[in-house]
């Protein structure tokens, strides 16, 4: 110690202990939360108590309390604390922990019920041309080559769908310049296909027009015009609905499905006009060509496997046709779910549960529909159903950008199909099926491709 220290009464140990001994004020100061004051922050905590609850600090409070715009003269004359950390911690101990759920955020994948709805109509109503032209020529005779036609422009559909919507994410108007060169290509490739098996004969003309229609009506798909195209093909509509009536004579026949084409001329060409009219985004180099490869492939396999059944059933193909649009309206709900189920797993193992039962339930929406299509058209339910499940789940992992496997697995069940007995095509669709879905779980049963 450094010296004595007085004790007498009267000295400076009086001073330490008026420091030690509190008065009235003292005790007001030190007891803030007693009569009006404690009314007050009562008051206070009630205001906020929504906001205070979620609180994991009290200095998240003061920052709350400073958001409101409590000064210090506030703080101290109405609610009778010293600073506003001292009131936060008050009010953070009055105010029980509540951790709410955080608000349901909005479906990023909500799908457009009639766009999918009119996309699936709109891929079989070209077939009434050939309803209505059907009297004017030999079907049977030439449709080699109407089918080699078909096959080669679906591929490149296919292909040049997929590079579209890639130059799409640089604007509408890379999109448009990528159509306005891919699809004349596509057409003059199908009508030479077509040209070998049928001679020189006029049904190449046939083939063409088929061609270019493909062809153009891909580039309205691509850009979401599909009410225009809807409304060219009125004339197919309107030449149909009389057949059962009237028969409309050989002028209207061959009139109408032409008048159709030219339509769709017209409104593929203002819609590529438009498109083109967008400003252009900063140069940057193209994808590579080689990554829309596997899609085109894919459409060549799809087209031989639905070719094959409908050799069978050619009923069952037109709902399968239809059915399209449905696909494509589920797997959106699939992407929306997966994303639903993400937020609720807690477990890589949760989510692969989770997303396994998201896929079955897909599944069984797409596929329940058709089951009484296949059984009033007399068709093999098995395969009509395996060869469904097949195109819905390879479209699925191309959504996805994977798309060699689905490729790889259609173009062996497509030549599997071919050189086997009809017997066994459901085995062979069936086989298929699950395969992609093997893939499927194992490929989008992983929370990575869903971030």
């Amino acid at each position: 110690m450094s010296g004595p220290m007085a004790l007498e009464p009267g000295g400076t140990e009086q001073d330490t202990l008026a420091l030690r001994l509190a008065d009235d004020t003292t005790v007001a100061l030190r007891l803030p939360d007693s009569g009006t004051h404690r009314a007050e922050v009562d008051g206070l905590a009630a205001e906020l108590a929504d906001r205070i609850g979620p609180a994991v600090h009290p200095y998240e409070v003061a920052a709350l309390l400073e958001s409101e715009g409590l000064t210090a003269a506030v703080v101290r004359d109405r609610y009778g604390h010293p600073d506003i950390f001292s009131l936060a911690s008050a009010l953070y101990e009055r105010v029980p922990r509540v951790f709410p759920e955080p608000a349901p955020l909005p479906d990023p994948w909500r799908p457009d019920h009639v766009r999918c709805l009119l996309r699936g109509v709109l891929f079989a109503l070209p077939g009434l041309a050939y309803l209505l032209a059907a009297p004017l020529w030999h079907a049977t005779a030439h449709a080699t080559a109407l089918i080699v036609a078909g096959l080669a422009s679906w591929a490149w559909g296919q292909a040049l769908g997929h590079r579209a919507h890639l130059r799409m994410a640089r604007g509408r108007h890379e999109a448009a310049r990528t159509l306005l060169l891919g699809a004349p290509i596509g057409a003059a490739l199908a009508t030479a296909c077509a040209a070998v098996p049928a001679h020189g004969s006029p049904v190449t003309l046939v083939a063409a027009a088929q061609s270019v229609y493909l062809a153009a009506a891909g580039v309205l798909l691509v850009l979401g015009a599909e009410w225009l195209l809807l409304a060219a093909l009125t004339p197919l509509i309107a030449g149909s609905a009389v057949l059962p009536w009237w028969d409309p004579g050989p002028l209207l026949r061959a009139g109408l499905p032409l008048l159709a084409l030219l339509a769709t001329l017209a409104v593929t060409a203002h819609t590529l006009r438009t498109a083109l009219a967008a400003p252009p985004a900063p140069a940057a180099p193209p994808p590579p060509a080689h990554r829309s490869l596997p899609y085109g492939l894919f459409g060549l396999a799809a087209g031989i496997l639905v070719l094959l059944e409908g050799r069978q059933h050619p009923y069952a193909v037109i709902a399968l046709t239809v059915s399209m649009g449905p696909a494509e309206w589920l797997l959106y709900r699939y992407r929306g779910l997966s994303v639903g189920a993400l937020r609720a797993a807690a477990t890589p193992a949760a989510f692969l549960w989770r997303a396994a039962g998201v896929l079955g339930l897909c599944l069984l929406a797409y596929l329940l529909p058709l089951l009484p299509t296949a059984l009033l058209t007399d068709s093999d339910p098995p395969a009509l159903l395996a060869l469904a499940a097949t195109l819905w789940t390879a479209l699925l992992l191309q959504a996805f950008g994977i798309a060699w496997a689905p490729a790889a697995i259609c173009l062996t069940a497509a030549a599997c199909a071919a050189a086997a007995p009809t017997t066994y095509l459901a085995f062979t669709y069936g086989s298929a099926a699950l395969c992609l879905t093997v893939c499927v779980l194992w490929t989008l049963g992983r929370p990575a491709p869903h971030l």
